[in-house]
C-alpha cells in the first residue's frame, strides 16, 4: 500500500539512497536534501524534487532523517537551520538513525515543542538489502504517529516492528547491531582457524551454510568472504560507533557484556591496521592477519 503523503528526504548517503528509492519508485512524492548535493542526483533524475537547503522539506507531510551520528541528527533537526527552524514544519519527524537514546529523546522533546510527530525508526539491512525490499524497520513513537507513517515504511521495508511509545527502537537496534558484529568475529575466528589447519575456506563454509546453524546473512556473506571484498556496506568505523554506544547502554543497565567487550576491541584493532572504511566484514582479515595466514582470494 501506497501512501499519499508528500516526503522530504534528508540524507542520501548509501543507506538512505537506497531507502528514498525504494519510494521514488514506487512514485512517491519526494524532496531530498543531502550535504553534498550531487549524491542526491540520481534520486533526481528518477523523480524526486532536490531541496536547497533543509527548510525546503519543511513543507513535507514527513520527513525522513538518515545521518551518521548523534550530532549530525541535533544539528539537521535542532540546530540554527534545521528542520525545527524552517518556516513550515513537518507533521512527522523520522528519525533512522543509529543514535543513543538520550539523543533521541531531546530531538523528540525539541519536535513535540513544536507540535511535530517524531518516530525512532532505525532500519536493518544495507543498501543491497533495502533495495531487494528485504529490510526491516524497528518503530517506536506514539502508535497514531506510527500508524500515519506506516504505508511509506512498508514501501520502503518488508516490516516495520512498533516496540513502544519512547525510544525503545533505538535499544533494539544498537542490540541488534551488537549481534551483528558478534556473529561477523565469531565467523572469522572459525573460518580462519579452518583455514589454518588445512582446510579450504570455501569448503569450510559450504559446510556451516547447509547445516542447522546457517545464517542467511553468512550465506549472503560468503562470495565476499571468499572473494575478500571489503566494499563497504556498513563500515567498520560506523560499527565501533555503535558498539561504543552499546557498552554505554550496558554501563547503565549494569549488564555485563563480556564477548561484545572484546568485539569492540577488535574492531578498534581493525581500523588501526587500516579498515576504517572498509566493511566491517573485515574482521576476518584482521582475524586472519593475527593467526598468521596468507590470505589469498578463492
Amino acid at each position: 500500500m501506497t501512501s499519499n503523503l508528500s516526503v522530504g528526504w534528508l540524507g542520501t548517503g548509501r543507506m538512505g539512497l537506497a531507502m528514498a528509492r525504494r519510494l521514488v519508485d514506487a512514485r512517491v512524492a519526494v524532496t531530498a536534501w543531502n550535504r553534498t548535493g550531487a549524491k542526491a542526483q540520481s534520486l533526481v533524475d528518477g523523480g524526486a524534487r532536490r531541496a536547497e537547503s533543509i527548510s525546503d522539506l519543511g513543507g513535507c507531510d514527513v520527513v525522513f532523517v538518515m545521518v551518521a551520528t548523534p550530532s549530525d541528527l541535533e544539528e539537521v533537526v535542532c540546530g540554527a537551520n534545521g528542520l525545527l527552524s524552517a518556516p513550515g514544519l513537518p507533521r512527522v519527524i523520522v528519525s533512522c538513525a543509529t543514535v543513543d537514546p538520550e539523543t533521541s529523546a531531546s530531538v523528540r522533546a525539541a519536535a513535540d515543542a513544536r507540535g511535530v510527530g517524531f518516530l525512532a525508526a532505525p532500519i536493518s539491512g544495507n543498501p543491497h538489502v533495502v533495495a531487494d525490499g528485504k529490510s526491516t524497520f524497528v518503530v517506536s513513537g506514539p502508535r497514531p504517529t506510527y500508524d500515519l507513517v506506516a504505508p511509506l515504511l512498508s514501501t520502503i521495508a518488508r516490516a516495520a516492528k512498533w516496540v513502544g511509545e519512547g525510544e525503545q527502537a533505538i535499544t533494539v537496534k544498537i542490540c541488534h547491531n551488537l549481534y551483528l558484529g558478534m556473529i561477523a568475529q565469531s565467523v572469522a575466528e572459525v573460518t580462519v582457524l579452518a583455514e589454518k589447519s588445512g582446510v579450504d575456506r570455501e569448503l569450510f563454509l559450504d559446510f556451516l551454510n547447509s547445516t542447522g546453524l546457517a545464517m542467511p546473512w553468512v550465506q549472503n556473506r560468503t562470495a565476499d568472504l571468499l572473494s575478500l571484498d571489503w566494499t563497504p556496506t556498513f563500515t567498520t568505523e560506523l560499527l565501533r560507533k555503535d558498539f561504543e554506544l552499546g557498552m554505554d547502554r550496558a554501563r547503565r543497565a549494569e549488564a555485563p557484556m563480556p564477548l561484545a567487550s572484546s568485539v569492540l576491541q577488535l574492531l578498534q584493532t581493525a581500523i588501526g591496521r587500516g579498515y576504517r572504511d572498509a566493511d566491517f566484514l573485515s574482521l576476518f582479515a584482521v582475524q586472519a592477519e593475527s593467526a598468521g595466514l596468507d590470505l589469498r582470494p578463492q
